[in-house]
């Protein structure tokens, strides 16, 4: 018996009847081998990351994941697949396996509802302030960061008020009654936060169908962590896109006019944002009385040039004036000339 969660049945069969049923022994038998296995698992990869100089490797030469099954999914990505969510053994505070469901229980998180929550919570771990994610098919429809979590929420939704329909939305701050009220004014998925205060969940329960996430503190952006891809026949492995200060403070400015103080905090937020849209990745924001938001994100297009096109489109007229960010360079001058373009 390796769980203390298990003493009591245990000790209720064997006062009832001397013995432990089958069905308990087989369940115990599981717990027991997965507990081990995990421990061997654990000194495996310890042993096998020591490099022939004694130092350390960032990458064993043998890797054991131990993983248990939280709860199954009605389906996966389509209707026909199965799909169950699997959660680390001991995962970090702040993470989608650590999260608690606090929604009013009208409808189970599904597969897509997952991916995209968790899309949602690495893009606000990126900001310290106030600030709100909307996501939809995994990229972040808008994003913004005011002196208010209201204000952050309604600029985050607004920059794309069409894609916020059906979506996730992240909120680096506890929920308040204000919040709670402009959330509920629009059709959402999911909502996940750091915390929900008492009037502001009895609000959102009235929305039976709304699932809410409690992750209490969120993780720093900074903090180090294994990314895992699963590949026909194996598994990628990286260090997660930890954010690292001054990326674009102490970048180096190679045209003649060099970006106002503005303009810098801007890119700031831009930069962080731009990291988690799916490539090619082109977002533009604006910065106006303390806030920042996005006002157009192109996502996922083979050419660069049609992520510029999109994102200009749904900039429109505040295309003009905003900051481009973009996660790769441009091949081409078209982008950069199309953007030129749209002021």
């Amino acid at each position: 018996v390796v769980d203390p969660a298990d003493y009591a049945q245990v000790l209720s069969e064997l006062e009832a009847t001397g013995g432990v049923t089958h069905a308990t022994r087989v369940a115990l038998a599981s717990k027991a081998f997965a507990h081990t296995a995990a421990y061997d698992g654990a000194i495996a990869g310890y042993l096998s990351g020591i490099d022939p100089e004694g130092g350390r490797e960032r990458h064993p030469r043998a890797l054991h994941l131990g993983y248990a099954r939280q709860y199954a999914l009605r389906y996966g990505e389509n209707p026909h697949q199965s799909a169950a969510f699997y959660r680390e053994r001991n995962p970090g505070p702040g993470t989608l396996g650590a999260a608690r469901s606090v929604g009013a229980g009208g409808k189970e998180l599904s597969f897509n509802n997952l991916v995209d929550v968790d899309a949602a919570l690495e893009a606000v771990r990126e900001f310290d302030a106030p600030a709100a994610v909307v996501v939809k098919h995994t990229n972040p429809s808008g994003v913004a960061v005011a002196d208010t979590l209201v204000g952050a929420y309604r600029a985050a939704r607004d920059a794309d008020a069409l894609s916020a329909l059906g979506g996730i939305v992240a909120l680096s701050r506890r929920v308040d009654l204000a919040t709670a009220q402009a959330l509920a004014e629009t059709f959402l998925e999911a909502v996940v936060a750091p915390g929900f205060d008492d009037d502001a969940l009895a609000l959102l329960h009235t929305k039976k169908n709304l699932r809410l996430l409690d992750v209490g503190v969120l993780a720093p952006a900074s903090q180090p962590a294994r990314v895992l891809r699963h590949v026909s026949g194996g598994l990628l492995v990286q260090d997660r896109d930890a954010r690292a200060e001054a990326e674009v403070a102490g970048g180096r400015v190679v045209t003649r006019r060099a970006p106002t103080a503005q303009e810098l905090q801007t890119m700031e937020f831009v930069w962080r944002v731009t990291k988690h849209v799916k490539s090619n990745a082109i977002v533009l924001a604006t910065q106006e009385a303390g806030l920042l938001r996005t006002v157009g994100v192109g996502a996922g297009q083979m050419s660069r040039v049609v992520s510029v096109d999109i994102a200009c489109r749904k900039a429109g007229a505040a295309s003009a004036g905003s900051v481009l960010g973009s996660d790769a360079f441009f091949p081409f001058a078209d982008g950069l000339e199309r953007a030129a373009e749209a002021g």
